[in-house]
């Protein structure tokens, strides 16, 4: 097991327990050493006066070198002094897409007041404007919070979230420059030092094979550019083999490291071909990152397809009729970047600091200026130490695990707990935890926050991801790859169904009764299932849904969802993303009614968050939609809610004619009820346009109607609102 040394630094000030929000941070490795330097750097910097914005801190590095632990570890100890709590949200999926600002913002609002009503997206660009965004900003201003950003891609990504709030502080760890926002020093993280390297070694092996190997030690540590992910993997490796030398490690580390090079160097037609650079899983609101250019330590370049919002990776939806899809802007301002002080460690591998870009004056945003398209993530090359360890390591994997670590790459957002991953691999639930904690003991996945149940929850690394998903492309068949993909959409549609019953017991029977280490067992258990795993499931459905595969079971878990959500309280904005996916699968078979029901649902939202504009544009969709289905009530109810959208902007003309198309369609249909409340509708409308006569016939008219019908309540209130109307224009209104 591994020891502890008392080296280690625990950091001067432990975060006290009442900070709301460190159980969100993830959980990290156990073991922590060096960085001793950096760690002053951002204390040093977060102690800085700031005014006007929120002060940005960077952490800068390589893939491997320790970001994510250090901001986590900066993170637990800075807390106390932001006691109204700690957020944290990824920018980047382990497959390489790109979280979208808006997207980050409704993340970050949701934890900030889960009561709090989250903003639906909006028409304009994915930038500062975006209603989520905005909401973000005016929220945590008069607070004293802590924002920690992993993996930003670029500052197109950042300075939308940046409020106006000098208490705030935002501490964003990168693998490339983030050119674009002034006044950032970033901290840049190169490999360990010697006594660092060594202690981590020591610690992670165990017994005294470091500490009688000094000189095999160092070596290794050498091989891995004493980088922390590498250290880690190989001291995974000489724990799975008691009876190997350190300097066997070493030795085999860089055999494999030379090997890896010599083949990625070889032109195509010699030795391996080349291969193509792995992308990730498609979503249904994603986009799709472009070629990787070639490796440059520290710095991401080459071009990337403009997000839509919401996306993480993969093929973008389609775009609702008659409205544009929103492109994100990346507005900057070139930052300065200064180097680090001299901390006696490794050469920095991080971005090249940045020359300071002048002030711009008179700009309300004046630390931002126009920025380049959004940056691709930075590749792990082939020939890295990092990708040789793993190598190594994985090569010494049982089957069963290797499979398991294989799969895991099409768990959505690539995290799985032991019911995700069993219904993956199609084992049971107690066989999938035992294999998740054997791996995350080897260093090959990560521990994330346990779900809100108690479930251990693992993620994969996104340094490894490209090469297991190429792995899994090798060795496994695409029927089998399917099956896995299937059976997890099978399962969280029982699991959705099973919290349901319990959540709804009249609302009809569940499904048939999972095993028991799977089953929700009452009301509040699946409540906290539903919302702890809310993200995960509709990340699921997007990504079936943008596969385009499996759009019957990802149907079935979309119904799913829309009838259970609801009953958590669960917020427009997670509705709104179920309806979009709903509307993708049915433009995509050409299904119009279908399109038009979530095109209504869509303005329905729209509606009840008072954005009438947004909602017209719905409604009108739907109509074109149920006009080619040929589906009359659909197009009467579309016609009903433009005319009501129209009502609600003032702008009584145009309700008289969309009620009055709407009348006309109803009275064909034969229903008087809702030809009477059309008819009072109308009234309304001929009322404000003050064409008194017109209105008094048609209040008289829906009269009528409900006399007919022997609704008293109905001819209450229409005849209130006629004498109503009479006595003003009596008075001479």
């Amino acid at each position: 097991m591994a020891r502890k040394t008392a080296t280690m630094d625990p950091g001067p000030d432990a975060p006290v327990g009442a900070v709301p929000g460190l159980d969100r941070l993830p959980a990290g490795p156990a073991l922590f050493v060096g960085r001793r330097t950096e760690l002053a750097a951002l204390r040093a910097a977060a102690a800085r006066p700031a005014t006007g914005r929120s002060p940005v801190l960077v952490l800068a590095g390589r893939p491997g070198s320790g970001r994510t632990t250090l901001a986590v570890r900066f993170a637990r100890t800075a807390a106390a002094d932001h006691p109204d709590g700690v957020l944290f949200a990824r920018l980047s999926a382990p497959d390489g897409g790109r979280v979208t600002p808006a997207r980050a913002a409704r993340l970050l609002l949701e934890q900030l007041d889960p009561e709090a009503p989250v903003p639906l997206p909006g028409a304009t660009g994915d930038g500062r404007d975006e209603p989520a965004c905005v909401a973000l900003r005016e929220a945590l201003v008069g607070r004293r919070v802590l924002l920690v950003l992993d993996d930003v891609r670029d500052a197109g990504q950042l300075w939308p979230l940046l409020a106006d709030e000098p208490g705030c502080l935002v501490l964003a760890t990168t693998a490339g420059p983030l050119t674009g926002i002034e006044d950032i020093d970033p901290v840049i993280l190169g490999g360990l030092d010697r006594q660092a390297s060594g202690e981590l070694l020591a610690d992670l092996v165990g017994g005294t094979r470091i500490s009688c190997d000094p000189v095999g030690g160092a070596d290794l540590a050498e091989a891995c550019a004493a980088r922390p992910a590498a250290l880690r993997l190989m001291a995974g490796w000489l724990r799975g083999d008691p009876k190997a030398a350190v300097t066997e490690a070493a030795r085999e580390l860089t055999r494999v490291v030379g090997e890896e090079s010599a083949r990625s160097a070889a032109p195509k037609g010699e030795g391996e071909k080349a291969e193509k650079p792995v992308q990730g899983p498609k979503t249904a609101q994603a986009s799709t990152p472009g070629k990787a250019a070639k490796p440059v330590p520290g710095a991401a370049s080459g071009k990337a397809a403009k997000p839509v919002q919401g996306t993480t990776s993969g093929k973008a939806a389609k775009p609702v009729q008659g409205l544009k899809a929103a492109q994100a802007s990346t507005p900057g301002k070139a930052g300065k970047a200064a180097t680090p002080s001299p901390s006696g460690e490794k050469p920095a591998e991080g971005p090249a600091p940045e020359p300071a870009a002048a002030e711009t004056a008179g700009d309300q945003a004046a630390w931002v200026k126009p920025g380049p398209e959004p940056a691709e993530p930075v590749p792990v090359p082939d020939s890295d130490p990092l990708i040789g360890a793993f190598t190594l390591l994985y090569g010494t994997l049982p089957a069963s695990q290797a499979r398991m670590l294989r799969t895991l790459t099409l768990a959505p957002a690539q995290t799985a707990d032991p019911r995700t991953a069993s219904a993956l691999v199609g084992c049971p639930a107690p066989e999938a935890a035992v294999t998740l904690a054997a791996l995350a003991e080897r260093e090959l996945l990560g521990q994330e926050a346990p779900a809100a149940d108690g479930s251990p929850r693992y993620r994969v690394p996104g340094r490894l991801y490209p090469r297991l998903v190429r792995l899994r492309e090798q060795e496994d068949r695409p029927a089998e790859t399917e099956l896995a993909r299937a059976r997890l959409l099978e399962r969280l549609v029982r699991l959705t169904e099973s919290a349901r019953a319990l959540l709804d017991p009249s609302g009809g029977p569940g499904p048939d009764p999972l095993p028991a280490a799977l089953r929700l067992g009452s009301a509040a258990h699946a409540r906290e299932w539903l919302l702890g795993e809310r993200d995960l499931l509709l990340g699921a459905v997007a990504d079936a849904i943008g596969q385009g595969d499996l759009d019957g079971s990802a149907g079935r878990l979309v119904t799913a969802l829309l009838r259970t959500l609801p009953l958590t309280g669960a917020a427009p904005a997670d509705l709104y993303r179920l309806h979009e996916l709903v509307l993708t699968v049915a433009e995509r078979h050409g299904r119009p009614r279908r399109a038009s029901a979530a095109l209504l649902n869509l303005g329905d939202l729209q509606a009840a968050a008072g954005r009438w504009e947004q909602a017209v544009a719905h409604y009108r969709a739907a109509l074109e939609h149920a006009r080619t289905a040929g589906d009359e009530p659909l197009c009467a109810r579309a016609l009903e809610g433009a005319a009501g959208c129209h009502r609600a902007l003032g702008d009584a003309v145009r309700a008289a004619d969309w009620y009055g198309r709407a009348l006309g369609l109803r009275q064909s249909m034969g229903e008087p009820a809702a030809e009477a409340r059309l008819l009072a509708r109308v009234a309304e409308a001929h009322t404000a346009q003050r064409r008194f006569d017109e209105a008094d016939r048609e209040y008289r008219a829906a009269l009528a109607v409900l006399r007919r019908l022997g609704d008293e309540r109905g001819r209450e209130a229409v005849g209130a609102a006629l004498a109503d109307l009479r006595e003003r224009v009596d008075a001479g209104w």
